[in-house]
């Protein structure tokens, strides 16, 4: 009875503190006039800062035009080229495009210059560009047998477009003599997002030469396409294939770098989208390298992380010939599977082990099968149904346990007080009575155990699912991303830092669903031991933090959450008003207790070291 008004009133209190609060918000809301003024203020402060960002970081590729009109200036560069002098210089682009991706290749250095989506759009609707305005950088390193040090950035390429079957194919070549060059092909397919580029180069075997490797350097910075640019960051992340299919990362979170053999593929994720540059035949070797860019959620600031990798090109020969393939495009697992003798769809963030395995081959087709029917919000609620009846029979045990246990409480009780100055025989006498009624203490944790893998594939589907890029539902614009019902421009130490400067209304729901289900579940049950902290507080205490951790995390997830566990307290109330009847249980406890048991080896085991223990007590 105590229990029960202890409860109540922990209840009541959370009520009472949460009206506090919102009352303490309201009183404290700045006026119309005082966020027209902080707004501004900010404004000016973000776009400070991103102007110092843009002087430090915000061009990779800043090597400076040929004025070719300067006939001086032209001759001296050709003259510090040496033999790669002989192609006129010339600052055009070309254009390779088809449905779904746009590229601009410059004649200067022979690199992909722009790389657009033509299918979508970021969250202020401007085109997804993942190369523009000097982001990035490609180019060989290499000397030359004139004693020259040369990297193919500084050089000018001659095209020529052709059409082979349908396929986009343009050759840029950085001549030494008519028939002697370096040539770069890039071949584009219609309605593809992968674009195969060979590095070639003929007669060059007498002016490359070996005293320095041959080294690929390719840089790029990742273009902001989210509304925050923190969470956005949490989930870019350079990812790549090495050592006969081994998957690696660099952190998400810090600066990073590793130097690895034999890469197969290298993916700069930009959440949503990847550039990825993938071999035939693997690098021998690759230094790479990951530097985070933010370090606060900013408005302005459009970069997130800073990529480069340095790939060591091997001569045949003394010539190059190496086949890559560039993908520009969505980091989507349907796009992705198309390139299955690359193995690109592994550069997707699915989870580790057999929860990545869950989420790719359970939770991905299953949520795009629905999604194909029913629109993205509403497909999420029946996906969570349909789990939530899938794993009804594991919530049935697990409330069938916590009956048993509760029935069986008396008797632990009597036992705690017989043996109050006794532990060893607390313990062992408490042991024996779970034997003879044929109930496991356990038996409460392994449903929660079997459910962590679900639990675990769900938080990585839902912020990584690009089937939910963009998808709105009821007031949530992007289902990938948090949704608002509030926010303020004010700069809150510790809030901000933690919770952010918005309010969002899914996780409030979640943590109310889950505040009742662990009432529910474990709130009459769950005693207070002298010197062991108060669990009925933690309890509590769980759904608050997720409240403040799932602010920020995609609202699909706390949609999710909330209707799971709406349901599940459902599916509960009828287990334990229509289909569980204690008095039955009761009952078969006490047949149970009359039938002798056998014991395992390990319980045979277990009581021989507690009578030991016990025997040695008294002696």
């Amino acid at each position: 009875m105590e229990e029960k008004k202890f409860d109540v009133q922990s209840i009541i209190g959370f009520v009472l503190i949460f009206g506090i609060l919102i009352f303490m918000f309201y009183q404290n809301q700045p006026t119309p006039e005082e966020l027209e003024a902080e707004k501004a203020k900010q404004e000016q402060v973000e776009a400070a800062k991103a102007s110092e960002n843009s002087e430090t970081a915000t061009v990779i590729n800043d090597v400076p035009q040929l004025d070719l009109q300067d006939s001086t200036a032209v001759a001296n560069y050709q003259g510090k080229l040496g033999a790669f002098g002989f192609t006129k210089p010339s600052n055009d682009i070309t254009t390779l495009e088809n449905d779904v991706l746009l590229l601009k290749i410059s004649n200067k250095g022979g690199q992909i210059v722009e790389a657009k989506m033509k299918q979508f759009v970021t969250y202020d609707s401007i085109p997804v560009y993942l190369i523009k305005d000097g982001n990035a950088s490609f180019g060989l390193d290499f000397a030359t047998s004139d004693n020259r040090t040369l990297n193919t950035q500084d050089l000018y390429f001659e095209p020529t477009m052709t059409n082979d079957n349908g396929n986009q194919v343009l050759s840029l070549k950085a001549k030494t003599s008519s028939n002697q060059y370096l040539e770069y092909r890039y071949e584009m397919k219609p309605d593809d997002y992968l674009v195969d580029f060979t590095i070639k180069s003929k007669g060059l075997d007498n002016i490359i030469s070996s005293s320095k490797p041959v080294q690929l350097d390719w840089k790029q910075k990742g273009i902001r396409h989210s509304k925050s640019i923190k969470y956005e960051n949490r989930y870019t992340r350079l990812t790549y294939n090495h050592e006969d299919g081994k998957i690696s990362k660099l952190s998400e979170g810090s600066d990073d770098d590793e130097t690895e053999e034999d890469v197969k593929w290298i993916s700069y994720r930009q959440h949503f989208f990847s550039s990825i540059l993938a071999a035939d035949e693997p690098f021998k070797s690759g230094d790479l390298t990951s530097v985070n860019l933010v370090e606060e959620e900013s408005k302005t600031f459009g970069f997130t992380k800073e990529y480069a990798s340095a790939l060591p090109v091997e001569l045949e020969g003394g010539e190059i010939s190496k086949d890559l393939h560039w993908y520009f495009g969505p980091t989507d697992v349907d796009t992705l599977s198309k390139y299955e003798d690359l193995g690109l769809v592994d550069s997707i963030p699915f989870g580790w082990g057999i929860f990545g395995w869950i989420n790719r081959y359970v939770f991905t087709p299953f949520y795009g099968l629905i999604s194909t029917y029913f629109p993205y919000g509403i497909a999420i609620v029946i996906m969570t149904i349909l789990v939530r009846l899938a794993m009804s029979p594991v919530t049935y045990k697990s409330y069938l346990s916590q009956a048993k246990m509760k029935v069986l409480k008396p008797e632990i009780t009597e036992l705690g007080e017989k043996y109050k100055d006794n532990a060893m025989k607390k313990q062992q006498e408490t042991m024996k009575l779970y034997g003879k009624a044929g109930v496991s203490p356990m038996s409460g944790c392994i449903p929660a155990v079997i459910q962590m893998p679900i639990f675990y594939a769900l938080f990585m589907f839902f912020p990584t699912s690009f089937a939910l890029r963009q998808k709105p539902f009821l007031w949530a614009d992007d289902l990938s991303s948090y949704d608002t019902i509030f926010e303020w421009t004010t700069n809150i130490p510790i809030i901000s830092t933690f919770y952010g400067n918005h309010v969002s209304l899914f996780p409030i729901l979640a943590s109310i669903a889950i505040f009742f289900y662990m009432m529910m579940t474990t709130g009459q049950n769950m005693p207070t031991q002298p010197g062991m902290p108060n669990m009925k507080f933690i309890m509590y205490l769980m759904p608050f933090m997720m409240l403040i951790f799932f602010n920020n995390y995609a609202s699909g997830l706390s949609l999710y959450y909330f209707v799971s566990n709406t349901i599940t307290i459902g599916i509960m109330l009828v287990i334990k008003n229509v289909i569980i009847d204690n008095d039955k249980i009761h009952a078969q406890i006490q047949e149970n207790k009359k039938k002798p048991k056998k014991e395992n080896k390990f319980q045979k085991k277990m009581r021989e070291m507690m009578e030991q223990a016990e025997a040695q007590k008294k002696n």
